[in-house]
């Protein structure tokens, strides 16, 4: 028998264990505004050092309703 630790997941082609679900998108979120859950939007707001920093934005009305920063792998190196 194989040892199940070191299986590839045929979906995505990433070995399963924690390693697979490291990031997520919102699809739908819920907006105050029109006090229910909607479909967002991803806008780019920030690029910050420690990665990019992300808005969601309701379709409907355009609210903000949450924020994401992307972390990034490797530091960036600034050039002086």
């Amino acid at each position: 028998m194989k040892p199940i630790g070191n299986q590839v997941d045929p979906f995505s082609g990433q070995p399963n264990g924690s390693d697979v679900y490291k990031e997520f998108d919102a699809t739908e979120l819920y907006c105050p505004k029109c006090k229910q859950p909607v479909p967002v939007r991803k806008r780019l707001l920030l690029v910050l050092p420690e990665g990019d920093k992300y808005e969601y934005l309701c379709a409907y009305c355009a609210e903000t309703v949450g924020t994401k920063i992307d972390k990034q792998d490797k530091p960036l190196t600034i050039i002086t």
